[in-house]
């Protein structure tokens, strides 16, 4: 058994934390050498009693490692522990680091430049349109977006990134092969092809519950440099992340929002605690310059021609100078209307395009 497959087998033994499993480690050395210790050896060490000592020295008798291992391989995942180079320098820095990443895709250097964006499952236009631009820029600019593969705004952020073609790192309540929410499965897939990973620190068939999540929170807010927050009310659980973020010493960014909203009530507090406002990227990238080789570029200069990629020539000219209903755009374009939908977000992100209600786009360039 090699130190990665016995972090895995550690992982799947029942209710152990991280916290716990480190402090046993930093006593053991070693996992292969905590798993085959004797429990009379386990037990004269503070904090392992007879129950733990007989998990630990009795790991087969729950622990299918074997199992878990076909399902990883089967899965197409891999697995990284603190001591692999790809695990995310500032997450090993925090107090309760995961044991091991189960990884969906893939993690590159460029992934140790990001910041995380957070918000409310229940947001407003307002809150998912200010995801995907910022989170479109950011990832432009070079930073890798990190967020929970929520419904509402963590969507919203992870669909700006792809729209940007950047990188973003998705990281579950659950295990792989019970991702949640089902309706995000597509946006999974696609991160995990080519645009950056999905991350669990579960086992594989962990379902998600009440626990689970605030527990993935802490890798969302340890992994980067900063926090995002896009729109909040007071009791989302963003506002716990955000604490979180404090706690492990990261930089707090939130963007304002209405008084009178309370989706924008525990964003507009943050702010008042002192979280950095945020009106455009800018506001990020001025404070994590030192991450970046140069300032970026990310308006159109004037009189530059604009840069089209793929469908977005097409879409772009099916809309009139006056407001395009989405089926007229669609015929005339001869796309298909899924694809239709998601270049005019890149171009809205791009702000060369502005939707007005009705599914009626416009122009602005």
């Amino acid at each position: 058994m090699n130190e990665t497959e016995a972090c895995i087998a550690l992982n799947l033994i029942p209710d152990l934390g991280p916290v716990r499993l480190r402090r046993f480690l930093d006593v053991f050395k070693s996992p292969q050498r905590l798993l085959t210790a004797k429990a009379e050896e386990l037990r004269q060490f503070p904090g392992i009693g007879q129950e733990l000592a007989h998990a630990f020295s009795h790991w087969e008798d729950t622990v299918d490692l074997q199992a878990e291992l076909t399902r990883i391989v089967d899965f197409g995942a891999d697995v990284i522990t603190q001591a692999d180079p790809a695990y995310p320098p500032l997450l090993r820095q925090i107090y309760n680091p995961p044991l091991v990443l189960y990884v969906w895709g893939e993690l590159t250097e460029r992934d140790r430049h990001a910041i995380s964006v957070v918000g409310s499952r229940k947001t407003s236009h307002y809150g998912l349109e200010c995801a995907k631009r910022l989170s479109y820029q950011l990832a432009y600019a070079g930073m890798t977006i990190v967020s929970g593969l929520a419904r509402g705004i963590d969507t919203a952020a992870h669909q700006g990134a792809l729209a940007a073609k950047g990188r973003t790192v998705a990281v579950l309540g659950s295990g792989l092969m019970e991702l949640y929410p089902a309706e995000n499965q597509a946006l999974a897939e696609r991160i995990a092809a080519g645009s950056g990973a999905v991350i669990s620190e579960f086992p594989m068939l962990t379902t998600p519950d009440k626990g689970t999540f605030p527990q993935r929170n802490r890798i969302v807010s340890g992994w980067s440099d900063g926090l995002l927050v896009v729109e909040a009310g007071l009791k989302s659980g963003a506002l716990i992340t955000a604490g979180q973020a404090e706690e492990q010493g990261r930089n707090i960014y939130a963007v304002p929002g209405p008084i009178d909203r309370p989706t924008s009530a525990g964003s507009n507090r943050l702010i008042q605690q002192g979280a950095k406002l945020v009106m455009a990227a800018e506001d990020i990238l001025d404070d994590l310059q030192i991450l970046l080789p140069e300032k970026p570029t990310l308006e159109p200069t004037p009189g530059r021609t604009i840069e089209f990629a793929g469908n977005e020539k097409a879409v772009y000219d099916a809309i009139e100078e006056e407001e395009t209903p989405i089926d007229a755009i669609i015929a005339k374009s001869g796309l298909p209307p899924g694809a239709v939908s998601s270049t005019l977000l890149a171009l809205q992100i791009k702000r060369l395009v502005k939707q007005l209600p009705g599914q009626h786009f416009v122009k602005l360039l």
